[in-house]
């Protein structure tokens, strides 16, 4: 007989924040984001470091994102889930089919920090918003991990041949990239098959490396996104 591992019941899902409703997280959809504590990279320009730390505490219970969605039946679309980063929690399988069960679809936020954990949560996605940090060669610049882009790139091929619906995203913060960086990662994502990519400038209010502070945009960005814009199916620059 088979033993149940607690850890893997929806109840273990350790949730560090709870937003009801966004119309960003998820495009083109109404939905809610379920933000998960922990996270194994320290991204320079984190916006969410209270996230990081993999707190044991359960932090907000998950029946509180059951009663929210049971309350905004016909509302919301999709429940995301975000972190910190979500694939390290053994319960997100089953927080994604209970979702399932009540009618939502499931949006994922993530930057595929262990390749195997991204692969058992796919199947229950329905969208994959994809933080690709860098090159792969440059990853460690940014989160700090040696070996974070072999597996940050090893997830993004994972997911490119799921067939789940996705967008690529970059973080650019101006101290950490060049635009001769950002123009050869555009280059290599449209190479392995990237059709939606969007670049996202970091936020500089609260940010994990406080040294970082602000950094100017170079002279030559707006031929920069016409470039990319030129690539891609779909491009966009937030923030």
């Amino acid at each position: 007989m088979t033993v149940p591992n607690p850890k893997s019941h929806p109840t273990a899902l350790r949730i560090g924040g709870l937003q009801p409703l966004t119309t960003l997280d998820y495009p083109d959809h109404l939905a809610c984001v379920v933000f998960c504590q922990g996270c194994a990279w320290h991204c320079r320009y984190c916006h969410n470091p209270e996230l990081i730390p993999a707190t044991p505490d359960p932090g907000l219970p998950w029946t509180d994102v059951l009663e929210l969605l049971d309350r905004r039946q016909g509302l919301l679309q999709a429940v995301v889930f975000s972190g910190g980063e979500a694939t390290l929690q053994p319960a997100l399988p089953a927080a994604m089919r209970a979702v399932r069960e009540r009618g939502f679809k499931v949006g994922l936020h993530t930057a595929g920090i262990r390749p195997g954990s991204l692969s058992r949560v796919l199947p229950y996605c329905d969208w994959v918003g994809m933080d690709v940090k860098a090159l792969e060669e440059d990853c460690q610049l940014i989160t700090g991990v040696r070996g974070s882009g072999r597996a940050n790139w090893a997830s993004l091929d994972l997911l490119l041949g799921s067939g789940v619906a996705y967008e690529c995203r970059t973080t650019v913060h101006w101290g950490l990239f060049d635009c001769q960086r950002v123009q050869r990662l555009g280059e290599r994502l449209a190479g392995v098959g990237v059709k939606r990519f969007v670049v996202q400038l970091a936020r500089v209010g609260r940010v994990l490396d406080r040294e970082l502070g602000q950094a100017p945009a170079p002279t030559e960005v707006s031929g920069l996104w016409q470039y990319l814009g030129q690539l891609f199916e779909q491009f966009e620059v937030r923030g």
